[in-house]
């Protein structure tokens, strides 16, 4: 017989059984498909310009996981990188430069408000403080302290420090690199300042009890506090929803909102090396951060519009009101950030959806900004005074699983819900899903606000990070390929991904601490030390031969490329599986058992195909066949075309 060519469709399909699918493939990690052949994924390295922090150990760059990026240039040309992690929010004011701490400061206390407290022996040291609303997690910075006495000098105390225990609302704890002895009798006298930073927020979707428990809010300047820092009422629990961000430049400028507070505006500074605090948008801070009475107080979601640049609120408090609503969105004056009270001289303004329970995000599209509901999407475009912005509905009885589960690529806008695929090209449409039970099979709900998307141009590729059913933590990642309408899958952390095309890679950001840049070498360089990335690709069950005799393989001719290696003699393990019935296990042979307890992989016959390997000497039976390639070596880069068979017809048993 001649050689049997094995040409396989593109893409993964698990919707159905392994025979349904003959003729494409079943399984994959860290490969994708380009012009249909499957291609494994390039590697990723580490933004080494960053310098880790005195604070956290060294294999860490930033404190928390980071949610949000955003990529901008200011006037002078400075490669700008927000970073949003659930402690705090940095920007890197030029690529491979150092990380800056912008994060706001919620309260100075006067001098003398803060006292310490050491017990000799321990590095822990009880702050008194009243009315400080501090949580675990949270980050204070002391000034003008003295020394305790002893170990515990005015060096040791006048730094940033982790609150590390809530002892009650006049007391916290922190822990200073030092052992207290018995002459740290002090209380740090009486010109000790406190600043504290915003409240921190949580990792991941929790229920809590008691003090803290609530939906984020922080502090409302001139306000009780709210949420974080409150304690609440009840005792069936509260759901304590992850930290994120949403966040835009304002020219060179950049605002951050976290989840539930307020705005804050970051002012570029001339010199780049002077890196400032992100200061609250409010009319009690000083110019040029202070508003008029009617700037956002709280609000799960912003953006500018590239129309006429105006800043946007979602799900924000009414005029007057230290309330979110979570379904009214409000708008500042043109150009004009500070001037949020409407009136017949300015553009500022309110509109408040009727679908859904809650704004969950908007995005910001080449024609409009696409505001999503919990169960509707609306379409909201710019129309000169008087009703300056118009609202229609474009998609109903939809979803979406997070803030960060949308992204656009081509100008179609492509997000997750929490039980389906969508995009929108003009009309909002399910996306056909080859990996629908994969997924939402095997989901964390509970999660679903980790969840982030991200676009990879180069590649045509929209990919969803999110948590598995047994995981709080990102492990799993899903893409569809929109150029060629095919889906594939696999496992990685990744927890924030920005295409921002400013930078020469994608950007990610993962459990780490670290910036990564994509697509770079072929290994995994999310460590210290790089290593090899596991990818492989696995077909579904193809007839061999007319699928009805057996047939004898006897030759493999292999066919795959090793370009963009870095291993001197790259290779890649080819393995068949045979076996003689779809409900049989591979390799066996004719059985009354419907059931089988053989390792799948133990059935697997492999062999090393390297760059030069013309063929494979092989001795295989069956009626149907399954294809494996695997390449577990670093520096190995590859890309399957079309393998050949050599086979013969070999009887029916």
């Amino acid at each position: 017989m001649p050689l049997q060519a094995i040409t396989l469709k593109p893409g993964i399909v698990r919707d159905g059984t392994s025979l349904s699918n003959e003729g494409g493939w079943y399984a994959c990690d860290k490969v994708r498909f380009r012009a249909g052949l499957p291609l494994k994924i390039g590697g990723w390295v580490r933004d080494t310009g960053i310098a880790a922090s005195s604070l956290k150990p060294p294999s860490g760059a930033y404190w928390g996981v980071a949610r949000a990026m955003w990529n901008w240039l200011n006037l002078d040309g400075y490669n700008m990188l927000g970073i949003g992690t659930n402690l705090k929010y940095y920007i890197q004011t030029s690529g491979g430069g150092a990380l800056h701490d912008i994060t706001p400061i919620r309260m100075t206390t006067t001098a003398g408000a803060v006292t310490f407290t050491a017990t000799d022996g321990s590095s822990r040291v009880v702050v008194s403080c009243t009315g400080h609303t501090t949580m675990e997690g949270d980050f204070v910075e002391f000034v003008d302290a003295v020394g305790l006495g002893g170990n515990i000098t005015a060096g040791v105390l006048n730094a940033e420090h982790q609150v590390t225990e809530y002892i009650s609302a006049t007391q916290f704890a922190i822990e200073v690199p030092v052992v207290a002895d018995a002459s740290d009798t002090g209380n740090g006298g009486a010109a000790t300042v406190g600043v504290f930073q915003i409240n921190s927020g949580a990792e991941v979707y929790t229920v809590g009890l008691g003090w803290g428990a609530g939906g984020w809010g922080g502090i409302v300047q001139g306000s009780p506090a709210f949420g974080w820092g409150s304690p609440a009422v009840g005792a069936l629990g509260i759901g304590l929803q992850l930290r994120t961000w949403s966040q835009a430049n304002y020219g060179e400028d950049f605002i951050i909102n976290p989840r539930g507070g307020p705005l804050y505006y970051w002012k570029n500074n001339a010199n780049p090396t002077l890196v400032d605090r992100a200061v609250l948008l409010s009319p009690g801070s000083p110019p040029p951060f202070d508003t008029d009475s009617g700037a956002p107080v709280a609000c799960n979601f912003m953006l500018v519009s590239d129309a006429s640049r105006f800043v946007m609120a979602f799900g924000v408090n009414d005029y007057g009101s230290n309330v979110l609503d979570p379904l009214l969105v409000r708008w500042s004056d043109q150009e004009n950030y500070a001037l949020w009270n409407p009136a017949v001289t300015n553009q500022a303004g309110s509109y408040r959806l009727s679908q859904g329970s809650v704004i969950v995000c908007a995005q910001q599209t080449r024609q409009e900004v696409l505001v999503f509901t919990d169960t509707a999407v609306y379409g909201m475009q710019y129309q000169g005074p008087p009703y300056v912005w118009g609202f229609q509905i474009l998609g109903s009885a939809t979803s979406i699983a997070g803030p960060n589960a949308v992204a656009t690529a081509d100008d179609v806008t492509y997000w997750m819900g929490t039980d389906a695929f969508y995009m929108y090209n003009g009309r909002v449409q399910q996306l056909r899903c080859d990996l629908w039970r994969h997924v939402f099979n095997d989901l964390n709900p509970s999660q679903q606000y980790q969840i982030c998307a991200g676009v990879n141009r180069a590649f045509s590729e929209v990919w969803w990070f999110y948590c598995s059913a047994n995981s709080n933590q990102v492990d799993r990642y899903v893409v569809y390929n929109y150029r060629e309408d095919i889906w594939y899958y696999g496992n990685m952390s990744r927890t924030a991904w920005l295409d921002s095309g400013l930078r020469n890679y994608p950007i990610a950001t993962s459990y780490s601490g670290f910036v990564l840049y994509h697509e770079v070498g072929a290994d995994d360089g999310d460590a210290a030390t790089p290593a090899a990335i596991h990818a492989y690709v696995e077909s579904s069950d193809f007839d061999i031969g007319d699928g009805e005799h057996f047939s004898f393989v006897t030759r493999i001719i292999p066919d795959v490329n090793f370009n963009g290696s870095e291993a001197p003699q790259p290779s890649v393990n080819f393995g068949i599986r045979p076996r003689q019935y779809p409900g049989a296990p591979y390799g066996a042979g004719d059985t009354k058992t419907a059931f089988s307890d053989t390792p799948y992989s133990q059935t697997m016959r492999s062999y090393s195909v390297q760059m030069f390997t013309q063929k494979l000497d092989v001795r295989v039976r069956g009626r149907q066949l399954a294809l494996r390639v695997e390449s577990d070596d670093a520096g190995v880069m590859w890309q399957l075309g079309t393998p050949r068979l050599d086979l013969r017809i070999d009887g029916r048993r």
